[in-house]
């Protein structure tokens, strides 16, 4: 029998490596001789870079650049497995919230040029592909300060080049956009951004409206932070010839989407899609007896670009059944059943989340245990 173990993380609890594990040694409980492959798996966000390493066979790395208050930090990326190169990165772990003191979060301040110096620290070791994951930033620059780390250079209206580190609160003070410096190594790199959102750069439903509150905007900051992304958006499509202001997605990450596609040429794709070809995982689904995939909590939201639903779709196309392992139950799981065979929680019988999140491990194996023995028993008719 041959088992494709394809599931996220639990947040706060496992790795999706170490999910996927705990469900392979409850598969082999049941079926020692089964030929069990992992791929852990992720949707993007969080976790993504480990997750994608982990499943082909690649290694991490750390680079230490600026923070998002200009501050230096160590930041981890990945090489994956095989051959292009290929490197994964979260914009998180140089430009994300968390390394923001609450006391110190402020939209108008935070750059994104550490995201930047991980794109070149790519470069640096040959990827001619990078998957750029753009959840969880603290920063509203428009994906300037990331432009500056790469080359670009913004001038002031006397003509004088902006320091780098741009950060939200300096876009007003752009006259002019000069590319010419542009890391030539980027037009032989494709660049994919994990982008779940579609959210346009500006206005009511821009990048400071509705996510810049969180980051410490205040009204005053959100609607001059608005007004520098629209100002950006003009003298992009004067200068660089790319209309980005309506762009869906342009407005994640504090507009980092927008300026991804502007200047370094990069395709806002959902990032369920980009790490299911990455891993290659149709073509470890073929033949195939059964998938189990999996995530912390299956609900609604499983449905809306997840890993449940990536490797669902993947699954069905392959005519493999698929069966998800989760944390929790929520509502709206059952509109999972259009691509799973059937859905299971860990938790069989009432615990506080402290215990559940803590023996995670102990219940996936025993989970996975129980759903291969009625798998085994249907097989046999």
């Amino acid at each position: 029998m041959r088992v494709v173990i394809a599931s996220d993380s639990f947040k706060e609890s496992l790795s999706a490596q170490a999910v996927c594990e705990a469900i392979a040694s409850g598969v082999r409980e049941v079926v020692p001789d089964a030929e069990v492959t992992l791929c852990p798996m992720a949707d993007g966000g969080e976790g993504t870079v480990e997750a994608l390493v982990a499943a082909t066979g690649g290694r991490m790395l750390s680079t230490e650049v600026l923070g998002p208050l200009g501050e230096p930090i160590v930041a981890a990326w990945g090489m994956l497995g095989g051959t292009p190169p290929i490197a994964a990165i979260e914009m998180a772990a140089a430009s994300g919230l968390p390394i923001v003191p609450r006391s110190r979060r402020n939209p108008l301040l935070t750059t994104t040029y550490g995201t930047g110096q991980l794109v070149s620290a790519a470069l640096d070791y040959g990827a001619d592909q990078i998957i750029l994951g753009i959840g969880g930033s603290a920063t509203n620059d428009g994906g300037t300060g990331c432009a500056q780390a790469v080359g670009v250079r913004f001038l002031d209206a006397k003509g004088q080049e902006l320091p780098s580190g741009l950060s939200g609160g300096m876009l007003e003070r752009i006259g002019a956009i000069d590319a010419s410096s542009l890391d030539s190594r980027l037009a032989g790199c494709q660049v994919q951004v994990a982008c779940d959102v579609d959210n346009p750069l500006c206005g009511p439903r821009g990048a400071a409206a509705v996510y810049s509150p969180q980051k410490g905007a205040t009204p005053e900051m959100v609607e001059r932070l608005d007004a520098g992304l629209a100002h950006l958006a003009d003298v992009i499509a004067r200068d660089l010839g790319r209309d980005v202001r309506d762009l869906a997605g342009a407005g994640a990450a504090g507009g980092l989407g927008a300026g991804l596609v502007a200047f370094l040429d990069a395709a806002l794709r959902p990032g369920i899609e980009i790490v299911t070809e990455a891993v290659g995982l149709p073509e470890r689904m073929k033949g195939a007896d059964l998938v189990i995939t999996g995530e912390g909590r299956l609900d609604a939201q499983s449905m809306m670009g997840k890993v449940v639903q990536g490797v669902g779709k993947a699954a069905l196309a392959q005519g493999v059944p698929v069966i998800a392992i989760c944390g929790s139950i929520g509502p709206g799981a059952e509109k999972s059943l259009e691509l799973l065979r059937a859905y299971f929680s860990i938790v069989d019988k009432p615990m506080p989340l402290e215990q559940a999140l803590s023996d995670a491990g102990p219940l996936l194996r025993e989970t996975a245990a129980n759903v291969m023995r009625v798998f085994v028993e249907s097989a046999r008719g």
